[in-house]
C-alpha cells in the first residue's frame, strides 16, 4: 500500500509491525482516516466547508487518539459578533491553492511545521512576530544548540519551553544523522496551547515519540519525581527572553530550583537557568540562548544585584562552559543579538577553571527580513567549542580567576573584539606628505596657466580659484 492513503485498522497495526527505521520505529506515521473524511472528499464543496472540515478534523481525531488536542483544537465555522471568522469563501481559495501542490511524506522537508511556521512569522512579523517570537528558534540557531548539545544515542533530552519542538526534534535528527542506533527519549513543557498542539503534531509528522506536556513551567512544571524536578541528561531551551514573572512565583516554589538566588521579577532569563540547571543530571549538560545582557547585568554596579549574585555562583562553581555571542537580527521578535550558554556539570579535566568565550557577531549571511548563520559558520563555532580552542578575533579562554577580577562580567565582546585595530600614522610623516602635494599643487597650477594662455584665456585660473 502507498503511504499517505487510508487504511484500515487491521492494515494499520500490521505496516506498524513491518515497517521499521534503524530507530525501531515506523517509517512513516499512519492513521485511521475515514473515507468521508479524506480531503479530496472533504474539499469539493464551496457551501458548509468550515462546518464539514470541523467535522473531519473531530472525527479523525475520534478514530485516532494521539492527534486529540491536537488537530480538534480549532472550529473553522467559529463566528465572532455574528460573522464568521474564516468564511467559507476563504477556506475554498485556501483548499484550491494546497491542492496545487503534492505534500506527502516524500514530497516535503523534514521539518515542513516548523519551517512553515517560520515562513508565517515573517510575513506577519509586524503584528504577531513579537509573541510568535517568543517561542520560534530560527532554524540555523536550532541547528547551532544541538550540535553544542551533542546528545547520544538513548539520552532524555528536555526542552521547559519546547514552542512548537524544534530543537527536541532537530535533536533526534542530528543523532540519526550521526549513525546512532537507539532514539532518544523527548521530553518538553509548552504553556501556549496553540503552539503546544503545534509542538505534538509536529512530533507525529516526524514518526517520533516524545512526551509533551501543557502548563507553565514555573508555576506548574509538569515533570516531578519525588517532590524535585526530574532531571535529564541533556536539557536545550530558548526561552521568552526578559521575562516578566512575579517574584512570588519563585519564592513560593517548593522544588528548590531557585536556591541560587531569587530572580528579579522584570526579567527571568536566570530563572530558566536555574529552573534548567535544577532539571540537570550529575553528568549532564544544557544549552540555551538568552538574552545577550544577562550575562553582564549588574557587572560594575554599585549595590547588589540579583542576576549578578546568580552568574557568580554559576562562575564559582565552575559550571560554565561556554558563551556564545550570536549575530543580531535573526530574531523575529527582536533585532538584538542573542547569547548561548553551555553550562556542564561534568566538564572535562582540562577544561576545569576556564571559560570558552566565542564572539560569533560576524559569522552571518545577510538576508531579508533576518540573518542567516551559515553551516560554514556552525561547524566553525562548533568546531571551535569541540577543541576548546582559541582563535584570533573569534574566541578566548578566560579563568575563573579573570571572570571574578571583571565583577562576573561574561560578555564575549568585552574579552574578543572582532574590528581590526587601527593604525595611527605619525604627525610629521602627514605633515610631509601634505608639503608634497602643496608644491605638486602648484606645479599643476603653473603648467595649466601656461595652456590656457596660450589659448586666450588669461587669468582665467585665478578667477575661478577666487569664485568657485
Amino acid at each position: 500500500m502507498e503511504k499517505g492513503v487510508a487504511a484500515s485498522k487491521d492494515e494499520v497495526y500490521e505496516l506498524l509491525e513491518t515497517e521499521k527505521t534503524e530507530f525501531g520505529k515506523p517509517i512513516s506515521t499512519r492513521f485511521i482516516i475515514p473515507e468521508e473524511y479524506l480531503w479530496k472528499n472533504v474539499t469539493n464543496r464551496a457551501i458548509g466547508l468550515g462546518e464539514k472540515i470541523t467535522e473531519a478534523m473531530r472525527a479523525i481525531a475520534k478514530e485516532n487518539p494521539e492527534l486529540g488536542g491536537v488537530i480538534d483544537v480549532v472550529d473553522f465555522n467559529e463566528t465572532t459578533g455574528g460573522e464568521r471568522t474564516l468564511s467559507d469563501d476563504v477556506l475554498y481559495k485556501v483548499a484550491l491553492i494546497l491542492n496545487r501542490t503534492r505534500l506527502g511524506i516524500k514530497d516535503v522537508e523534514p521539518d515542513i511545521l516548523g519551517r512553515a511556521y517560520e515562513y508565517m512569522i515573517r510575513k506577519f512579523s509586524k503584528d504577531s512576530g513579537q509573541s510568535a517570537g517568543e517561542f520560534y528558534t530560527p532554524y540555523e540557531v536550532g541547528w547551532l544548540m544541538v550540535s553544542l548539545l551533542d546528545p547520544e544515542p538513548g539520552d532524555e533530552v528536555y526542552d521547559p519551553a519546547c514552542g512548537s519542538g524544534g530543537l527536541l526534534i532537530k535533536s533526534q535528527l542530528y543523532v540519526r544523522e550521526k549513525g546512532g542506533k537507539e532514539p532518544l527519549q523527548l521530553f518538553g513543557q509548552e504553556k501556549i496551547p496553540f503552539t503546544y498542539a503545534i509542538a505534538r503534531m509536529n512530533v507525529i509528522i516526524h514518526s517520533m515519540e516524545a512526551d509533551i506536556q501543557r502548563g507553565d513551567t514555573f508555576a506548574n512544571p509538569k515533570f516531578v519525581e519525588d517532590g524535585r524536578v526530574k532531571k535529564f541528561k541533556k536539557v536545550i531551551a530558548n526561552p521568552p527572553w526578559n521575562q516578566d514573572i512575579p517574584v512570588e512565583i519563585f519564592e513560593r516554589d517548593v522544588y528548590n530550583r531557585f536556591s541560587f538566588e531569587i530572580p528579579p521579577g522584570n526579567t527571568a532569563d536566570w530563572g530558566w537557568i536555574q529552573h534548567m540547571y535544577a532539571s540537570l543530571k550529575d553528568d549532564g549538560k544544557l544549552v540555551v540562548i538568552i538574552d545577550t545582557n544577562a550575562v553582564s547585568r549588574g557587572s560594575g554596579s554599585q549595590g547588589r544585584d540579583r542576576e549578578k549574585e546568580i552568574r557568580k555562583k554559576f562562575v564559582e562553581k565552575d559550571l560554565i562552559e561556554a558563551v556564545i555571542l550570536t549575530p543580531e537580527n535573526l530574531f523575529y521578535n527582536t533585532t538584538a543579538a542573542g547569547v548561548i550558554l553551555v553550562i556542564n556539570n561534568n566538564k572535562p579535566e582540562d577544561r576545569k577553571g576556564k571559560i570558552l568565550l566565542i564572539n560569533a557577531s560576524k559569522e552571518f549571511v545577510k538576508g531579508t527580513p533576518k540573518n542567516i548563520i551559515s553551516k560554514d559558520s556552525i561547524d566553525k563555532i562548533t568546531r571551535v567549542y569541540e577543541n576548546f580552542e582559541e582563535a584570533e578575533m573569534f574566541s578566548r579562554i578566560i579563568t575563573v580567576e579573570e571572570a571574578r577580577k571583571n565583577d562576573y562580567n561574561l560578555s564575549t565582546s568585552r574579552y574578543v573584539s572582532v574590528f581590526e585595530e587601527e593604525n595611527h600614522r605619525n604627525v610629521d610623516e602627514i605633515l610631509e606628505d601634505l608639503r608634497v602635494l602643496s608644491r605638486e599643487e602648484k606645479e599643476i597650477d603653473a603648467e595649466l596657466n601656461e595652456i590656457l594662455v596660450k589659448l586666450g584665456f588669461e587669468g582665467f585660473l585665478n578667477s575661478r580659484v577666487e569664485n568657485p
